[in-house]
């Protein structure tokens, strides 16, 4: 099956820019779950404050339906929203936004080049990785631009590896998200490859996985309710204290082996 990617996968989000969020709309829960994953990945404390204090990465912001989830319960947070697709940040740069945001065209893999640059006290990636083509290189970044002890929340379509949720998935693929979304200016390419990417990437266990390997610790995944129950999860993940890089520096400052 042939999977979009980079460039070709970046102009397809351009041309659909336009029908993006009419076709989200449709989804029952796509905003309430992304409000909730954002909730869950801050503490008590800075749900408390308002996220007063703190800078946030809205990594693959796309057309602003994460900022806004992040944006409802992180009000007073710094947020930079970051895409590779000049059409969908075009959409979301141009909503009316009540806090400290700032759009940046960025492509994940290329984020330092393009002046997003850390430290950040967490980082938001909704529907994102499964579209990279070296995920793992950019889960290893994120984890040194996250202040340590900082937190990562992955809101991603990763199958629970179940049978009836695989059939499930390519069936709402096949009658309603494909032909929908070949009604849009961009036709049904984007969609076709959403739902091939979906079947191709990590169930959830090994997204958890992935997650470990790339340095992060206390992982975690919680599904979401409804139609996409064991098709779309959220996994959180919070930096090292620590990172091994700045461990060996201070053991060699110290002089201890």
């Amino acid at each position: 099956m042939t999977v979009l990617h980079d460039s070709g996968l970046t102009r397809a989000f351009d041309r659909a820019a336009g029908a993006y969020d009419p076709l989200t709309a449709l989804n029952p829960g796509y905003h309430r779950h992304l409000r909730r994953a954002a909730e869950r990945m801050l503490t008590g404390d800075q749900r408390a404050r308002g996220g007063d204090g703190m800078r946030v990465l809205d990594l693959g912001c796309g057309t602003g339906a994460s900022t806004a989830a992040l944006l409802g319960v992180a009000p007073k947070a710094r947020i930079v929203a970051a895409d590779a697709s000049a059409g969908m940040l075009e959409r979301a740069a141009a909503k009316a936004w009540q806090g400290d945001v700032a759009f940046v065209r960025a492509p994940a893999e290329g984020l330092e080049e393009a002046g997003v640059c850390g430290p950040f006290d967490a980082v938001f990636a909704a529907y994102l990785v499964r579209n990279l083509s070296e995920p793992d290189v950019v889960l290893r970044d994120l984890r040194r631009m996250l202040s340590p002890g900082g937190r990562l929340a992955v809101h991603e379509y990763t199958l629970s590896g179940a049978a009836v949720h695989r059939a499930v998935w390519s069936a709402v693929c096949r009658g309603v998200i494909v032909p929908l979304g070949s009604l849009g200016p961009g036709g049904g390419r984007l969609y076709r490859h959403l739902w091939r990417s979906v079947l191709a990437f990590d169930t959830a266990g090994a997204f958890a996985r992935r997650l470990r390997s790339a340095g992060f610790e206390s992982v975690r995944c919680a599904a979401v309710r409804g139609w996409q129950r064991g098709i779309v999860h959220t996994f959180y993940a919070t930096a090292p204290a620590a990172s091994r890089e700045d461990t060996a520096q201070e053991a060699g400052s110290s002089g201890q082996p």
